[in-house]
């Protein structure tokens, strides 16, 4: 381990300012939690959060600039040029009064603090000034054995906080551990108590698995946890839902969806969210007629994305992509019939890229024909800016000059003018007002 090596020089500077501070005044101080667990791993840190045996007040005595984020929890903000630390007190933590934080705090020493702590993994301190790990509950052989395990007794863990449900799938994911055998019987145990906790912190860590390094696994741990149930039933019920195995030889709708996770790359929040719930609405629709089908599935799942995201307290304009993923999806499938102003529209769309990628992924994980695929790829080639969004040749003034009153009928007539314009069929104002005239004046002459 090399804290050189693993932390950026000026986030490390400021976090030995405060424990070197911290030491001069009498003070056991060391780094904490998910930074030492990263060090160990030989992983590079981002942020660095410090443990202390100083009180707040005494942290805030010592720092000229500080916040007290959480003072009653013993959590205060110091800021260092231009990085932020959380410095908290040795703490030990009362009953949790509503499954996810403590009524009160009492502060104590750094053994009682590391027995409050969620994971073995995440409960190490480390001695920067001698890089010494202390280990009080055998966090670092669980780090070699890879294996997610809480800081004691499971039932008491997750009885106080019930984000630590997600929090053990996520970090499993996250680091390619195993559970433990007894901390995972135990999330299935608490399962039904998760939505105790709010939902904005229930889709924040929810986000985080399915954007993460795993998200397929995140996903299959999720169902076989029992938590996808309390969360997200919608997505329980594509487990088991067959598909017409000339098109989906892989299996099931949920087996495709994990399918599509596995080949992804890095995601965005809403191409996440677009691939779990593109095919959300075919357990309801699923029929058997002349082979299966899943007729209005693209209207019922663009539906039921929009109530599972105002669930999930997700914005407005995150649950407009998703949806619009959702309800776009199927229509690759015509791209090479289309007119070329409907062409040019669809590749026009605000985030096409987002949706070009859905497609891939769901091709990949299904027939694995990218021939609309390669088609909307040359189209972006091929077609310039101008041609896909040109100045427009007429206008709403236009319209008025020519005597026709301001009316619905203007937005009939300026989309109708820019398909035309799309298709190289009008190509000057003058062409546009002498169409426009043929068409909506024609009686009146």
């Amino acid at each position: 381990m090399s804290l050189q090596k693993r932390v950026e020089p000026l986030l490390l500077k400021g976090a030995l300012t405060i424990v070197h501070r911290l030491h001069a005044n009498e003070h056991e101080a060391y780094f904490a939690g998910g930074a030492v667990r990263d060090l160990l791993l030989e992983k590079d840190i981002t942020e660095i959060d410090i443990a202390t045996s100083a009180s707040p007040d005494e942290v805030e005595g010592l720092f000229a600039q500080t916040l007290p984020v959480g003072k009653a929890f013993g959590v205060i903000v110091v800021m260092v040029e231009s990085a932020n630390y959380e410095v908290t007190t040795f703490r030990k933590e009362s009953q949790y009064e509503d499954g996810r934080h403590p009524g009160s705090v009492e502060f104590t020493d750094a053994q009682n603090d590391v027995l409050r702590r969620d994971f073995t993994v995440n409960a190490l301190f480390l001695n920067p000034d001698d890089e010494q790990v202390i280990d009080y509950v055998q966090g670092q052989e669980d780090l070699e054995r890879k294996l997610i395990r809480t800081v004691g007794s499971p039932d008491h863990r997750f009885g106080e906080d019930k984000l630590r449900l997600l929090r053990a799938l996520r970090l499993a994911c996250q680091l390619g551990f195993e559970i433990e055998a007894e901390t995972f019987r135990q999330i299935q145990q608490f399962a039904p108590q998760l939505t105790q906790v709010s939902w904005e912190r229930i889709r924040d860590e929810l986000v985080k698995i399915l954007t993460g390094s795993d998200p397929s696994r995140g996903l299959k741990l999720l169902l076989d946890s029992g938590v996808l149930q309390q969360i997200l039933p919608e997505a329980v019920a594509m487990d088991g839902v067959e598909q017409p195995p000339e098109f989906h030889p892989e299996g099931d709708v949920f087996v495709h969806t994990c399918l599509m996770f596995e080949l992804a790359g890095k995601l965005t929040d809403t191409l996440a969210l677009g691939i779990l719930m593109h095919d959300i609405g075919k357990p309801p629709t699923f029929t058997v007629k002349e082979r299966i089908r899943f007729d209005g599935h693209v209207e019922e799942g663009a539906r039921m994305a929009e109530d599972i995201c105002r669930r999930l307290r997700i914005s407005n304009d995150t649950t407009e992509q998703v949806v619009d993923l959702v309800k776009n999806h199927l229509r690759f499938i015509h791209v090479q019939e289309m007119r070329d102003s409907t062409l040019k529209r669809f590749l026009r769309k605000e985030n096409f890229d987002e949706h070009l990628e859905l497609h891939r992924l769901d091709c990949l994980a299904s027939h694995g024909n990218l021939s609309q695929y390669d088609f909307c790829r040359e189209k972006q080639k091929d077609f310039s800016q101008e041609q896909m969004r040109p100045e427009p040749l007429i206008k709403g003034q236009d319209l008025i000059d020519l005597g026709l009153e301001p009316g619905p009928v203007f937005s009939e007539i300026l989309g109708a003018v820019e398909d035309l314009q799309l298709e190289g069929r009008l190509t000057s104002k003058e062409e546009s007002l002498d169409w426009v005239r043929g068409k909506y004046l024609e009686d009146d002459r």
